[in-house]
């Protein structure tokens, strides 16, 4: 039997017919039967942007060094690659708890309340708390408020938990609970997008198991979140999770990540070194002097969403200006398209050709393409996963169906 691409079933800028039917013949088809001289109206892309800010002691300059250069950020985000861009943005902390074994060998456990996937009260100009929890972008206050609400302090958590902050933010109970009872319900809006952007100079130690498994000892020499991985939620699980989140509608909501954390300066890899300093010893990832402990962990969610680590930075930048573009312009670039007419999503295939005219191409089969097929008011989709993700700069995405004959 030969195997043939046999039609065009979508491309970016239009939609066509599979084999010789027509989509216009199908019920609550919007395709026009004839040429309109007035050109579509196209809808913005609707983003949430969540911004993961670790608050420990650690962290004051890093805070400073994101806010002066969020101008650039908004900036580059609202040209959105030429795509109309509408957004809001909120932010929460890594801190949900901390367990550390203090000299006597019991355990100390604290818990952040206040936190713990809250997000955080925009501060007025006095740097008061108001009743505000997230920002939208036509907000003519959007860039003030913005910098004052990255500027969490330095009274967090020693102990880093950034993906367990944003599996609680993201998830019931606080995604039904309204915002003035200290939840997050109305933040995340259905046909959006989900940002997060983690800002952090320290490893992950994230569980769902409370109490937390692994305790922070004194010794500055040993990083316990990194030695004792094994026992924290694992960065798949995680990862599982943030690519199952659906909307209010059922929708597979899609989601972005981008680190900017204890990795290396010159090449982003996740290494432990030591570092003599006052008489005591310090672990630190290589190449990254004002980290504490190698990101492994951080690295690797990083990776899962995106293998080129285009999403991924060090936190030990002495200016986050490009970072910060950077993540912004891979943010408008859309990972899923909306398709109609594919009879069996196992015969798509999409042909992504590249700035450097190099075409990739990804398939349902190879796991390089997720499907997500129709709902009462939504399209089938096909997600953009791993070697496939569009980038910026790529010209042309075509999807096809493989016929038999």
């Amino acid at each position: 039997m030969k195997i043939h691409t046999c039609a065009h079933l979508m491309t970016l800028s239009a939609l066509l017919a599979v084999g010789c039917h027509s989509p216009v013949d199908d019920a609550g088809s919007t395709v026009p039967e004839a040429c309109e001289a007035t050109p579509p109206v196209v809808a913005p892309q609707k983003t949430d942007i969540l911004f993961v800010i670790d608050n420990s002691s650690s962290m004051l300059e890093e805070q400073q060094g994101i806010a002066t250069e969020l101008p650039a950020f908004l900036a580059a985000f609202k040209a959105g690659s030429g795509v109309a861009q509408e957004f809001r943005v909120g932010v929460i902390t890594t801190s949900v708890y901390q367990r550390l074994t203090v000299g006597d060998g019991a355990d100390n456990i604290r818990s952040y309340p206040d936190q713990e996937g809250r997000l955080q009260p925009v501060k007025d100009e006095a740097g008061q708390p108001t009743a505000e929890r997230f920002i939208d972008s036509s907000d003519p206050l959007l860039l003030d408020k913005f910098q004052r609400l990255v500027a969490q302090g330095t009274q967090g958590s020693g102990q880093e938990t950034p993906f367990e902050a944003v599996r609680l933010a993201v998830d019931s109970p606080l995604t039904r609970q309204a915002l003035e009872e200290g939840g997050n319900a109305g933040f995340l809006r259905d046909g959006a997008r989900l940002l997060v952007v983690v800002v952090s100079d320290e490893e992950d130690c994230s569980s769902t198991v409370r109490p937390p498994p692994v305790a922070l000892g004194q010794d500055p020499a040993v990083d316990a979140c990194s030695a004792q991985a094994d026992k924290l939620t694992s960065v798949e699980e995680y990862y599982r999770i943030f690519q199952n989140l659906h909307d209010g509608r059922g929708a597979s909501r899609e989601v972005l990540w981008a680190t900017i954390g204890p990795v290396s300066l010159t090449d982003k890899r996740a290494e432990a070194v030591t570092e003599v300093s006052g008489g005591k010893t310090y672990v630190r990832n290589v190449d990254c002097p004002t980290s504490y402990g190698p990101g492994y962990r951080q690295s690797a969610l990083a990776q899962a969403f995106d293998s080129t680590r285009a999403n991924l930075d060090s936190i030990c930048k002495s200016n986050y200006q490009q970072t910060l573009v950077d993540i912004a312009e891979l943010a408008t670039v859309a990972q899923s398209v909306d398709v109609v007419n594919l009879p069996d999503p196992r015969l798509a295939v999409v042909y992504v050709t590249r700035a450097d005219a190099s075409v990739q191409t990804c398939t349902v089969a190879n796991g390089d393409i997720r499907y997500e097929p129709s709902g009462d008011d939504r399209s089938a989709r096909l997600f953009f996963l791993g070697p496939c993700l569009r980038r910026v700069g790529d010209t042309k995405v075509e999807v096809k169906v493989l016929c038999a004959g």
